[in-house]
């Protein structure tokens, strides 16, 4: 039986850098010498569809699979895939969600409606949410595309890695490509999840 494990489970949009994000976060843990087991569902990502990433670490992981209820926190990319993965959050557990929509193609064609009271309803199941416009954030530090990082940076305020590891394995990932947008993005997402 495993003891002591923390289970998060990142979930959102293809392209909205999941994978990416789910990778940077084992590497902080690996350094920060945690056992971390990783698992991943693409689906149809590459046309918009929903990607998910299981990162499990602790003393000791021998699955890298959540069971189902059991995550303690959920970092939702988008508003709808928060709603998705809401049954597979631990009773009391926490939920980061950026702010950002992403239409379906039912949504966008107009065969379906994107749902309202997202907030509302993940606040009635939850112990916890932070709710950040990572989108803005990530405008602001200079790159749309550090959204992830900037999410990054809002679950590592409830993580125990220090703040030298996340800037050496987010300079040691992005060296070549986005470096100073990417680390003020992780800064902005620390900030805000700290204010809420």
């Amino acid at each position: 039986m495993e003891r002591s494990v923390t289970n998060i489970r990142l979930a959102g949009v293809g392209g909205q850098g999941i994978i990416v994000a789910s990778e940077v976060l084992c590497e902080a843990l690996l350094g920060s010498r945690f056992d971390v087991k990783k698992s991943e569902v693409h689906g149809m990502a590459q046309r918009g569809g929903t990607v998910n990433s299981d990162v499990r670490f602790g003393e000791r992981v021998y699955s890298p699979t959540i069971p189902h209820g059991d995550a303690h926190i959920l970092l939702a990319f988008e508003q709808m895939e928060s709603l998705r993965y809401l049954p597979s959050l631990k009773a009391g557990g926490t939920v980061i969600v950026n702010r950002q929509r992403i239409l379906p193609g039912a949504v966008s064609s107009g065969k379906a409606v994107y749902p309202g009271g997202i907030e509302e309803t993940l606040r009635a199941r939850a112990g916890r949410v932070i709710c950040i416009d990572a989108l803005s954030l990530a405008r602001e530090a200079g790159s749309i595309r550090s959204v992830n990082v900037c999410l990054l940076g809002a679950l590592s305020a409830m993580l125990p890695i220090e703040e030298e590891l996340w800037q050496s394995v987010i300079t040691q990932r992005f060296k070549n490509k986005g470096l100073e947008a990417n680390l003020k993005a992780f800064q902005m997402g620390y900030q805000a999840a700290r204010k809420d």
